[in-house]
Parts: C-alpha cells; structure tokens; sequence
C-alpha cells in the first residue's frame, strides 16, 4: 500500500489532537494514574510504561501500521489522554485509503465526560471520512466492556456484531488469554448523520463548559 497513514493535528474547541511525541510523557503519566479503576478492560499504560508506550506507538507509526495521537485539553493545554488511527485498508487503488480504524484509545479520570472523546471522534473521523474519503471508520473494543461500547454508540458506531476469541485480552490477569471483539462502524453513507449528532454532543457539552482557558495555554 503506497498510502501513507500520517495523521496531521487536528484541532477542535475542547481538544487538540497533535501527532503523539516524547513531550507528552510527562501529562500522559499523569493522565494514566488519576484513577485506573475506570478503565476496565482497556489497556491504559501504568506511569512508568509511558515512554516505553510511545516508543511502541512510534515504531508502529514509522512501520505506517499507525497514526498516534495525544489529546490536549485546550483549556489546561495538557495531553490528557491518547488515540489514533489504525488498521489501514486500502481495497480500491494503493495509493487512495479505503477503511480505517480508530482505536488504543483512553483518557484519564479527569477528561473523561467532558466532551474531549466526542470531540476527538468528531475530528478524527472528519479528516477520515472528508480528507481521506475512506467508505468506513472501524471502532473495536472488549464484548465486555459495556461503557465502551455504549461510548461508541453514543459516538455514531453502528453495532455489526462480535468476533470470538480476536485478540489479546488487556485485563490484569488474564495474559495469555483472548477476548471476543464487539466491532462497530461508520460508513460514509452513515457519515453526515453521524457528524451533526457528534457537533450536537460537543455543542451541548460547550454549553454546560467554558472553553476559554483562565490561563496561558502550554503547548
């Protein structure tokens, strides 16, 4: 595949995606430890596993396996979670993306419910559907995991069912064992619905929150 999976920085009111880097370790461990009872079935890396996260995310990144993401809060300017495209499929020409993946996806205690995922949905699956034309948006998670799964619904993600023993499972305890996948998606058909339900969400969430940093933003 000649394409090349390279994610720009995408920038929204409640969150900034910027291309992961080493500079965002430092947010990142603090993000992963706020509270790590929400996460579940996700595997979210522990502080000190953060640089070795990102150099993974990097290789894959260089291998064009992946596009990794860290998710800035605009109001505090700090890196509070992280995301990415995925899964690149090309099935038409090697040089247009057909389908793609967002997933590795967490944020920490702090971020979550304020609009930063639907947002970070709202972006990425914009640039993928309106820059990169592709026909669908994979999203994937643990048929276990209820909160996630109803976080992708919320976000558009149409249900098309479970796929046994997939992958890897991610819960402390079971290395070795695999998970059944629920696999959600959006199509580009399904792509402007989709899209003014994301900007209602966000635009709801902008109503309750102020964007406006008190602040000096870091960058």
């Amino acid at each position: 595949m000649s394409f090349e999976l390279e994610g720009p920085v995408l920038e929204g009111v409640l969150v900034r995606l910027e291309p992961l880097e080493h500079r965002h370790a430092a947010d990142l461990a603090v993000a992963a430890e706020e509270d790590r009872g929400t996460y579940a079935f996700t595997w979210v890396p522990r502080a000190e596993e953060v640089g070795r996260f990102i150099d993974l995310q990097l290789t894959r990144a260089a291998a064009g396996k992946v596009a990794p993401y860290a998710q800035v809060s605009t109001v505090s300017g700090r890196a509070v979670g992280a995301t990415s495209y995925c899964e690149p499929r090309s099935w038409l020409s090697e040089d247009a993306l057909s389908a793609v993946e967002v997933g590795h996806t967490w944020l920490g205690k702090s971020a979550q419910g304020t609009g930063v995922n639907a947002e970070s949905k709202l972006l990425l699956f914009r640039h993928a559907f309106e820059v990169w034309k592709v026909s669908r948006v994979d999203l994937k998670t643990d048929a276990r995991n209820l909160r996630s799964r109803t976080a992708i619904e919320k976000a558009g993600g149409r249900f098309e069912g479970v796929l046994r023993n997939w992958s890897a499972s991610k819960v402390p305890g079971e290395e070795g064992r695999l998970r059944d996948s629920a696999i959600f998606s959006v199509t580009a058909e399904e792509w402007p619905q989709c899209r003014g339900r994301l900007e209602t969400r966000v635009a709801g969430f902008l109503a309750r929150t102020s964007s406006t940093p008190t602040g000096p933003v870091r960058r």
